[in-house]
């Protein structure tokens, strides 16, 4: 219940769900008041690592960024309500304040004050609403739910998960496995930058894959837990994909931090740092292009992988990898990554004299990648449309910015959707009907689905039925609507058919 509170502001409506907490402007501070009480965080925008402050908070606002910024995202993935994009609110973290005009008043709001937030209609209210906790395992959800699966028949849906957490989240609302595990979140807990940050300076391969040592026991264990879960369900894990400079500090304090971590001068660490920066990172050295060009981090994450799914099927479980190469523009990129992937895989079986099947595949998140998907499919077994980024690349949009023309866009029907929300069948549509129609001239039994955004978008959802994907994936807590609209594309092809009969 919001009664009597004060509506200072909306935003764009990120993760639905109510939240009501104490105001924190930074990670750190979230996680220390989250000890104590509930907490929302507040920032201009979030970045990778925000994640542990994001984990721990009960909800989430920015005054900037778009329906797939990271906040988005990362909110919708963890089920926290998020208010994105609430440009009217001036976030002065700073000062651990926030201010935002009313009727022409200025309102304050400071570290510690109560505020609540409407994820569903975007709205941000002063002060401290009541809420009410939902019950997702209720008889009538789960026997109305039950019902939409026999009409929804073999279309599948699965969560983007990744960690056992979100995995268990997703089992119990019905998911069929897991779309997407984005590994570069496993790399932002504390205990683990400092060696993603170590391994990322390095200045020979040596070096580099000391620190790479490290990480692959972290990176094993995360993997056991999701297949444990996901006992007998297919896992796609996605290489590392983002851009380097995330994982680095951002100042130069926290690079002086850093400096005494690695015992190195902090001037020689902040050229090192700021020799990372990018004109335009999101289309720089991110994704297949950082596994090609640094292959030691790849063989890392497959031989995690691997040796995970060893261990796991040791005890009894079913295990089902799919690896996934992400930013792929070219069949020879591909071929250069999934070559050390299954050389590792090989080397595993071959010590371990244990094996298991896996698939190698691509991440489809480039126009070109699309329009040539009959060779990409030469060397991948299965496709996964990223559609945030195809969408970003097809647009000539960026996603966290759009947040500053779109609503104009949308209210003077240039565009009759957000594209980022509801997915462009026209543009973005024909590239995804192309990819999948050309892929499976080279492989027919290529299996296709998505795992951006729009997999737990009910009209999106609908579209990619038509196109004859085998499956979506979405949010852990988004999975009932995909269930929901599959079986309303079901319906509807049924109904299709009778007509032409």
């Amino acid at each position: 219940s919001r009664k009597n509170l004060e509506r200072i502001a909306t935003g764009l409506p990120a993760s639905p769900g109510a939240a009501v907490g104490r105001i924190v402007f930074t990670a750190d501070d979230a996680v220390e008041a989250a000890k104590k009480g509930p907490v929302v965080l507040v920032r201009s925008e979030t970045v990778p690592d925000d994640i542990h402050g994001m984990e721990v908070a009960k909800g989430i606002l920015t005054s900037r960024g778009g329906m797939t910024s990271h906040a988005a995202v990362v909110a919708r993935g963890m089920g926290i309500p998020c208010v994105a994009g609430a440009g009217a609110i001036d976030v002065q973290g700073h000062k651990k304040q926030m201010s935002v005009s009313v009727a022409g008043q200025t309102v304050v709001l400071k570290e510690g004050d109560w505020l609540s937030l409407d994820g569903s209609a975007g709205e941000v209210f002063a002060g401290q609403a009541q809420t009410v906790e939902p019950d997702p395992s209720s008889g009538i959800l789960a026997a109305f739910m039950s019902w939409a699966d026999e009409f929804r028949g073999s279309f599948g849906v699965r969560a983007n998960a990744d960690i056992p957490r979100d995995a268990k989240v997703a089992r119990r609302f019905g998911a069929e496995g897991i779309g997407l595990c984005r590994t570069e979140h496993m790399f932002f807990a504390p205990d683990r930058i400092e060696h993603m940050q170590a391994m990322i300076l390095a200045d020979d391969e040596k070096t580099r894959r000391k620190a790479l040592a490290k990480l692959l026991p972290m990176q094993r264990k995360d993997f056991a837990g999701l297949f444990q879960v996901m006992d007998g369900l297919p896992v796609i894990i996605r290489t590392l994909d983002p851009p380097l400079h995330e994982f680095l500090p951002h100042t130069e304090e926290e690079t002086r931090k850093l400096a005494r971590k690695l015992k190195v001068r902090p001037q020689r660490l902040w050229d090192r740092v700021q020799s990372f920066h990018e004109a335009n990172p999101m289309l720089g050295h991110r994704g297949c292009r950082l596994g090609i060009v640094f292959p030691e981090i790849t063989e890392m994450q497959a031989r995690a992988i691997f040796e995970a799914a060893v261990n796991v099927k040791k005890r009894g479980i079913r295990v089902l990898p799919e690896i996934m190469i992400p930013l792929v523009a070219d069949q020879t990129e591909l071929k250069l990554q999934a070559d050390v992937v299954r050389r590792v895989a090989s080397e595993v079986f071959q010590k371990t004299r244990e094996s298991v099947d896996y698939l190698v595949g691509t991440m489809i998140e480039l126009p070109r990648a699309a329009l040539t998907a009959d060779k990409v499919a030469e060397v991948a077994e299965f496709f996964s449309f990223g559609t945030n980024d195809l969408t970003q690349t097809t647009f000539g949009i960026s996603r966290d910015d759009s947040g500053k023309f779109l609503p104009y866009y949308i209210e003077h029907r240039i565009f009759d959707h957000d594209p980022f929300q509801v997915l462009d069948r026209e543009g973005v549509g024909q590239l995804l009907r192309m990819g999948t129609d050309k892929g499976r001239r080279t492989r027919g039994n290529l299996k296709v689905g998505i795992c951006g955004e729009h997999g737990g978008e009910p009209s999106s959802v609908i579209f990619c039925h038509e196109v004859g994907l085998n499956y979506v994936s979405c949010s852990p807590y988004r999975v009932p609507i995909a269930r929901l609209a599959a079986a309303h594309a079901a319906l509807g092809s049924q109904e299709a058919i009778s007509r032409t009969a």
